[in-house]
C-alpha cells in the first residue's frame, strides 16, 4: 500500500547528510550572563543602549543589539554585574537519517532507510541463491539501476507483461528491495539480489486474492525465498491464507503491507499469522501517521486472544522514500544554494535557473529589485501561484517557496498557472541558510527516480533487509529470519513492543550478529524466544468489571502493571494479578506487563467488556 505526498506528480526531495553545514553568522543577537539579584539593572542598562530583550531567564538574558559587533556590546554593557557577553548561535532541526545530497540521475544516492536500518553496514553475498518474489504491478524494464541478467517474472491473466510497468509502484518497491549498487540512482537493501516479478494488478490497478493465492504458487515454483506485497484489503480468504501458509511451512518468508489509513483495522494478507506485517516509520525514528496498528488480541471477555502475527511486528522506512520509477515517470527537483545541496521540490514549470538571490518576503507585491535573480519566498498571505507570479512580473528567473512550518513545502501552482519560471518547494528548517545565500541552482526535469510514502515503501525495505541477512545465513529458515528481525529491532515508541512499531526499526547487522552468535534457531530473550506474555480475563461481578491477568517468562522479581499507557501497580512477579476496576457498563482497557522498571515488556492485550 502506499500514500503519496500532496502533489500530484511525485517529486525527488534530494537531501543532504544532516544540517552539517550550520551558519556561524548569527547577526547580533547576544547572551549576557548576569547575577540574578542585579538583573533589572542589566536589563535596563540594555535597552538604554538599544537592545531589544528576547529571553529574561534564570541567570541569563538575550537580547539584539542591531548593526552592533561582540565587541561593541561588551564595551556598551562593561558592568560589574555582567559575567559574560556571547554570540547567540543558530541551531536547526537535524533529521536522524537522511538520504545523500546529489541528483540520482547522475550520482548514486543511498536513501535514508538503508542507514537507519543499518544495511549499508552489511555486504550483500551474491553467491547464494536468495531471491524475492514481488507481487505488485510489475517493473518496468526501461530503468537501468537494476542487475536484469538477475531478474525473471510471471504474468497473472489480464495484466500483461511482467516487465511492462502497471504504473510506478511495482518498480518503486523492487528498487528498494534490490537496485543495484553501481554509480548512479538509489541502491537498494540488498543491491542486486535476485528478484522474481509476478505482476497481479489490472489496468484498473487491483488484483483478487485469487490472484495472490495463484502468485504465491509461482514465487515458489521460481525458488524464491521472500514474498513482498505492499498491497491490501479488507476480509480475510482461507484460500489466500492456504497459499502463504504453505509458502511460509516450505521455509519461506511472506511479508505484507498493514494500510495506509492511519487506525486499527487489521488488513489483508497482512493480518494472516503465516505473513509478518510491516508498519512505516519516518526519518526520525517517528511512526508514520497513515501506519495502521491493529490490536494483537480479538475476542471479548473469556474469549479473548492474543497473536502477535496478527499485527504489527516491525516497521521501517516509509516516509518520502527515495526509488526506482518508470522511464520519465516522476519529476525531480534539485537545488543548491552556494554550492551546497537542500531538500526541494518541484512545484512547476519543468527548466533551470542560476542567479543571485532575492529575498522577497511573501511575495506579495511586485518588486523589480527581483528582476535576473531568484526570489526566495516565504509561505503566507496569498497563494503560491501568486508569490511567483509577482517573481516573474518582477523579472525574477526563478523561485523558491519556503515552507512556515517543519518539513517540505508541497504544492502547486494551480490549474490556471500561466508562469513560466522553475519553482521550488523548501523546507522551514533550511529558511536562515537560503535567505542569506548569494546564489541559488535551481532545476525540474522528469526522472526515472522519485518519492513515494506509505507501508508500501516500508515492506519492501524489510523484505530487502530480509534477503540481506539471510544472503548471509542461507542455512536458515523463513522463520529464523522473521525471529532475528524481531529479536534486534531497534525499540522505538513506547517502551518494548507496542501496536505501532511492534518489536521496532529492522536492524541488518544487528540481525547479521544475533544469527552468527545464536545461530539459526536463535537464543533466549528475543523475539519470540522466551519473550514475556501476558493474558487477559475480563468478567463481571455483581456488574462490576474485573480483569484478571496472568504472565509468563518475566525474570526480574517485581513487575509494573499498565492499564491504558499508565502504571497502575509494581507487584510481585508470581503470574498472575486480579484489576478491580468497580466500573459498570461497557468499556475497552489495554494493559501491558514490563520487568520492573524496565523496558522489557509483553505485547499489549486489549480486554473488552
Amino acid at each position: 500500500m502506499f500514500r503519496t505526498p500532496l502533489k500530484p506528480t511525485l517529486a525527488a526531495v534530494l537531501l543532504t547528510l544532516g544540517a552539517t553545514a550550520v551558519s556561524a553568522n548569527t547577526g547580533d543577537r547576544y547572551i549576557i550572563q548576569v547575577d540574578n539579584n542585579s538583573k533589572g539593572i542589566v536589563k535596563a542598562l540594555a535597552k538604554q543602549s538599544g537592545a531589544k530583550i528576547h529571553i529574561d531567564a534564570e541567570g541569563f538574558i538575550a537580547a539584539t543589539f542591531d548593526g552592533k559587533s561582540l565587541s561593541q556590546v561588551k564595551g556598551l554593557m562593561n558592568n560589574p554585574h555582567v559575567k559574560l557577553i556571547e554570540q547567540d548561535l543558530q541551531r536547526f532541526p537535524m533529521a536522524l537519517y537522511n538520504d545523500d545530497a546529489g541528483n540520482p540521475d547522475t550520482t548514486q544516492i543511498t536513501p535514508y532507510a538503508v542507514y537507519q536500518s543499518q544495511a549499508n553496514q552489511l555486504n550483500f553475498n551474491a553467491a547464494t541463491d536468495t531471491k524475492v518474489c514481488v507481487i505488485d504491478s510489475g517493473l518496468d524494464d526501461s530503468n537501468p539501476d537494476f542487475v536484469w541478467n538477475n531478474i525473471t517474472g510471471d504474468n497473472d491473466p489480464g495484466t500483461g507483461n511482467w516487465f511492462d510497468n502497471g504504473g510506478p509502484h511495482g518498480t518503486h518497491v523492487a528498487g528498494t528491495i534490490g537496485a543495484a549498487d553501481n554509480t548512479y540512482g538509489v541502491v537498494g537493501m540488498a543491491p542486486g539480489v535476485k528478484m522474481h516479478i509476478i505482476k497481479v494488478f489490472n489496468a484498473e490497478g487491483w488484483g483478487y486474492s485469487s490472484d495472490l493465492a495463484f502468485a504465491a504458487q509461482k514465487c515458489s515454483q521460481a525458488g524464491a525465498n521472500i514474498i513482498n506485497m505492499s498491497l491490501g484489503g479488507g476480509g480475510a480468504n482461507s484460500t489466500e491464507e492456504n497459499a502463504f501458509n504453505d509458502f511460509v511451512n516450505a521455509g519461506g518468508l511472506v511479508v505484507a503491507a498493514a494500510g495506509n489509513d492511519g487506525n486499527n483495522v487489521r488488513s489483508y494478507p497482512a493480518g494472516y499469522p503465516a505473513v509478518m506485517m510491516i508498519g512505516a516509520n519516518d526519518g526520525d525514528d517517528n511512526i508514520a501517521d497513515f501506519s495502521q496498528y491493529p490490536s494483537c488480541t480479538t475476542g471479548r471477555g473469556k474469549n479473548v486472544t492474543t497473536n502477535e502475527t496478527t499485527c504489527v511486528e516491525v516497521t521501517a522506512g516509509g516516509v518520502d522514500t527515495l526509488s526506482t520509477y518508470p522511464a520519465n515517470g516522476a519529476t525531480l527537483a534539485t537545488m543548491t544554494a552556494d554550492g551546497q545541496g537542500f531538500a526541494s521540490s518541484a512545484m512547476e514549470n519543468t527548466g533551470t535557473a542560476s542567479a543571485s538571490t532575492y529575498f522577497m518576503g511573501l511575495g506579495d507585491n511586485i518588486d523589480n529589485n527581483a528582476s535576473g535573480k531568484i526570489c526566495v519566498i516565504d509561505r503566507g498571505s496569498i497563494s503560491f501561484y501568486d508569490k511567483v507570479n509577482n517573481c516573474e512580473l518582477s523579472g525574477g528567473v526563478g523561485a523558491v517557496l519556503i515552507n512556515n512550518e517543519p518539513g517540505m513545502l508541497y504544492g502547486t501552482l494551480g490549474e490556471a498557472n500561466d508562469t513560466s519560471i522553475p519553482a521550488v518547494g523548501a523546507t522551514f528548517e533550511d529558511r536562515a541558510q537560503l535567505v542569506s545565500a548569494t546564489t541559488i541552482d535551481i532545476s525540474i526535469g522528469t526522472s526515472d527516480y522519485g518519492y513515494m510514502s506509505g507501508t508500501s515503501m516500508a515492506t519492501p525495505a524489510v523484505a530487502g533487509v530480509a534477503a540481506l541477512v539471510w544472503s548471509n545465513h542461507p542455512t536458515c529458515s523463513g522463520e529464523d529470519i522473521r525471529a532475528a528481525l524481531k529479536a534486534t529491532a531497534r525499540d522505538s515508541g513506547a517502551a518494548g513492543k507496542d501496536v505501532y512499531f511492534g518489536y521496532g526499526i529492522v536492524q541488518a547487522a544487528d540481525a547479521d550478529a544475533y544469527l552468527t552468535a545464536n545461530a539459526c534457531a536463535g537464543g533466549s530473550g528475543g523475539g519470540t524466544q522466551n519473550e514475556l506474555t501476558l493474558t487477559g480475563d475480563g468478567y463481571k461481578v455483581k456488574g462490576l468489571q474485573v480483569v484478571d491477568l496472568t504472565w509468563s517468562n518475566a525474570s526480574a522479581n517485581e513487575v509494573d502493571i499498565y492499564r491504558d499507557g499508565n502504571v497502575i501497580t509494581t507487584t510481585a512477579n508470581d503470574g498472575a494479578y486480579t484489576d478491580n476496576l468497580n466500573r459498570k457498563g461497557s468499556n475497552s482497557y489495554s494493559y501491558q506487563v514490563c520487568e520492573a522498571g524496565t523496558s522489557v515488556c509483553s505485547a499489549s492485550v486489549s480486554v473488552a467488556f
